[in-house]
């Protein structure tokens, strides 16, 4: 192997916390027609555990389907595990499909719950997307379990993959992988994200749901423009999360000015997060492009380093183009040229979550902080920003003139429930040092 090829396989295991392991084969999974009866066979092979791990399973039809073959598993005395997302399955999941699961002996654990001694801990959350069985078959994707098998152009990429584990499971292929479970602040996916963006020569096309990038990555991609890459980003047309579509548009003029090519989907909603550089290196998997999946998240990706799979990857991105509007910079405003003539399908909308809204606070604040120090000028796309930030503004003021009291009163039992809080986490960390200090001593 070439002495730069070592070097870059260095950096990557040291940005992406996680080694290079071979002798796998993978196969791509473009949307929830492809990914659902291919998790669903495998659950039906299992012979000794099956884990699955997901932010939201719906207790819908597919959701049932899922539960029904979970349960069937742990009839026959297979160990079945199941790790939901506390927050996610507000409202989506009722409890009577946990239970049913728990009857049947399915192990279920809810992920980081509320808590009284954590105020803001349920910020972090279980955003992993992955079903495991045996040991060596996983898949990995950015899919949620909310669509219906029949919608074949809602694109939540996944990749399945055999023998990724170590140990004495036999080699069934020659493909390199790297699986990047990421924790908050631990940063590893922002760490690779960027490595990469470095290291593109040729092409770096890239897919994702909930684009808020920060600042230093936006200029990552524009530097990468700018010495010849040719830098594409592929993003819904429309978002199921109110806050995120205007944050989106407020990068445009950024991106585009420096070089990138930026291009909004037709169909149903994109919810894949894929990347793809220059045919030989592909990251698929659970994390968005934005602070909250960076910084905040638990996230599952695997990042593999395979020109067959890089050459598919790109196959299925240009395809998606074809389906695609390109966003161009006009004379003065934002214009919009068709890349097809599929029309536009109908954007659902729903109120923002928090995973939404921690990722928009950042992109808000760099705006704000450009509207009131001028250190850059603004763009037209940034409008809708200023427009949200301005009326929420206006409200909490109108609030705080009208009822002051409106406002004093929450924040006061905010301070208290945190006082508390601490007080609490100060006394169990007291008791623990003190009961540490008397076992040492009796020694």
């Amino acid at each position: 192997m070439p002495r730069s090829h070592l070097l870059a396989d260095q950096a990557f295991s040291r940005a992406a916390g996680a080694p290079l392991v071979g002798g796998n084969t993978v196969l791509i999974q473009c949307d929830a027609e492809e990914s659902y009866p291919a998790w669903l066979h495998a659950i039906a092979g299992a012979r000794r555990w099956v884990h699955f791990e997901c932010y939201i399973i719906h207790g819908d039809a597919t959701g049932h389907r899922f539960a029904d073959a979970l349960i069937a598993k742990a009839r026959e005395g297979v160990a079945v595990r199941v790790v939901f997302d506390w927050l996610g399955a507000l409202g989506a999941t009722p409890w009577t499909f946990w239970r049913r699961l728990r009857k049947a002996g399915v192990d279920v654990r809810s992920f980081n719950p509320l808590r009284f001694d954590s105020p803001l801990g349920w910020l972090s959350r279980d955003h992993r997307k992955m079903l495991a069985v045996d040991g060596t078959v996983a898949f990995v994707t950015g899919c949620r379990r909310r669509v219906r098998l029949d919608l074949g152009d809602h694109r939540c990429t996944a990749a399945a993959a055999e023998r990724v584990t170590h140990g004495s499971v036999r080699e069934v292929g020659d493909v390199a992988l790297r699986v990047i479970a990421s924790e908050p602040a631990a940063a590893s996916v922002f760490r690779l994200d960027h490595l990469v963006t470095a290291l593109a020569r040729q092409r770096l096309w890239i897919t994702d749901a909930y684009f808020v990038p920060t600042p230093p990555y936006v200029q990552a991609l524009t530097a990468a423009a700018n010495d010849g890459v040719d830098v594409r980003v592929l993003l819904p047309g429309g978002s199921d999360l109110m806050l995120v579509k205007p944050l989106t548009e407020a990068g445009y003029r950024t991106l585009l000015e420096g070089g990138v090519r930026i291009f909004e989907w037709d169909g149903t909603m994109v919810h894949a997060k894929t990347a793809v550089a220059d045919g030989r290196w592909a990251r698929v998997g659970s994390s968005n492009a934005n602070v909250q999946s960076w910084l905040g998240n638990w996230e599952l990706d695997v990042a593999i380093e395979d020109e067959r799979v890089g050459a598919r990857m790109e196959e299925i991105f240009t395809r998606d183009l074809t389906r695609s509007t390109e966003i161009v910079l006009g004379e003065g405003a934002r214009r919009l040229e068709r890349a097809s003539h599929v029309p536009r399908a109908t954007r659902a909308r729903r109120g923002s979550r928090t995973r939404a809204a921690r990722a928009g606070v950042l992109r808000l604040g760099h705006t704000f902080g450009a509207a009131l120090t001028r250190r850059r000028g603004l763009g037209s796309a940034e409008a809708g920003a200023l427009l949200y930030g301005g009326l929420l503004l206006g409200a909490l003021a109108g609030v705080g003139l009208k009822w002051p009291r409106g406002l004093a009163w929450p924040l006061a039992i905010f301070a208290l429930w945190l006082a508390l809080s601490w007080l609490v986490q100060a006394a169990k960390l007291w008791k623990g040092g003190r009961s540490g200090k008397e076992s040492g001593s009796s020694l």
